[in-house]
């Protein structure tokens, strides 16, 4: 059999063999198609159709859902405006986001760094109180935090104890309630990646850092820092995502009146019985949570890049 023959007969194998790699994935594939995204474009579709008097949809096509997103028809003249309740949800949902991903990076570095750091029989001990929380429901979580930080909670009565302050710290319903609750619940999904990446950091770098004369300061923002980029960012984004659309933790904490995107989507589908609005906002929704992902695949391969 001549070289050309062989080569020839080798790509026909080749090609049948992934034919019958897809035949056979080909179950799994449309399961995975009709239970993920089948629903997926069933809100995409309900978010270009117009809103029925008392709930559900109207199949008419509309651009409404998507205008009344940023703008609002005025009563009298019929007249778009910028909707500024919409854009303070927009505004609340996304700073309560980047600020609960700083308190968790600030707080999940130096946790990360010190398990990382600690002898390989210790460290199965300090992940497992880190893992902890997972083991409850987020519900359940979230009660928790409101009964340390409410009026006659355990915060107040021990500051009140000590002599600190006079009068509780009213915190429930508020945005620092929010922010606090939503620190706590997604600290693990920081400290996690972090681990991951300071447990493979080469200490010896450390060493030749201190050898040339370099600080502590420069030593974290030259050496420590840009090896560990992707697990800041791994951190980051598990941390950003699930805070963006958070709906648990606001309503409890925040009581219903600081609302934040995911309780702006679920009022749409519920009191507001405006489905087409809904859904757009999920859509637009599912939008920055791929735009983040975006730019966490490019950071992460930034900081696996040496050359870049």
């Amino acid at each position: 059999m001549t070289r050309s023959s062989l080569s020839a007969a080798e790509l026909a194998q080749s090609r049948a063999s992934a034919r019958n790699a897809w035949l056979l994935s080909a179950p799994a594939l449309l399961l995975l198609f009709v239970a993920a995204c089948g629903p997926l474009l069933i809100v995409v579709v309900y978010s270009f159709l117009t809103a029925g008097p008392t709930g559900g949809v109207k199949w008419e096509f509309s651009w409404d859902a998507w205008t009344s997103i940023l703008y609002s028809r005025d009563i009298f003249d019929d007249t778009l405006k910028l909707a500024d309740a919409h854009l303070t949800i927009f505004w609340r949902s996304l700073k309560i986001s980047v600020l609960t991903t700083l308190i968790t990076f600030a707080v999940g570095f130096p946790t990360a760094w010190f398990i990382a750091t600690r002898p390989p029989a210790a460290r199965a001990f300090w992940l497992f109180l880190i893992t902890i929380p997972f083991w409850t429901n987020l519900l359940i979580r979230t009660f928790a935090i409101t009964e340390v930080i409410r009026a006659e909670g355990l915060m107040n009565t021990a500051l009140i104890g000590l002599g600190l302050i006079s009068a509780p710290i009213r915190l429930m319903n508020t945005d620092t309630a929010v922010l606090i609750g939503m620190a706590y619940v997604y600290l693990p999904l920081m400290v996690l990646p972090l681990f991951a990446a300071i447990d493979r950091f080469d200490m010896r770098l450390l060493e030749a850092g201190y050898d040339l004369y370099a600080s502590r300061l420069q030593v974290l923002r030259h050496v420590i820092l840009p090896i560990v980029r992707p697990g800041i960012v791994a951190g980051s984004i598990l941390v950003f995502v699930p805070s963006l659309g958070a709906y648990v933790t606001p309503r409890i904490l925040g009581g219903g009146k600081n609302m934040m995107i995911g309780n702006f989507i679920e009022l749409q589908f519920g009191q507001g019985r405006n489905w087409p609005l809904g859904a757009s906002l999920s859509v637009a929704l599912l939008v920055v949570v791929m735009v983040a992902l975006l730019f966490y695949v490019r950071a992460a391969g930034k900081g696996s890049n040496p050359h870049g």
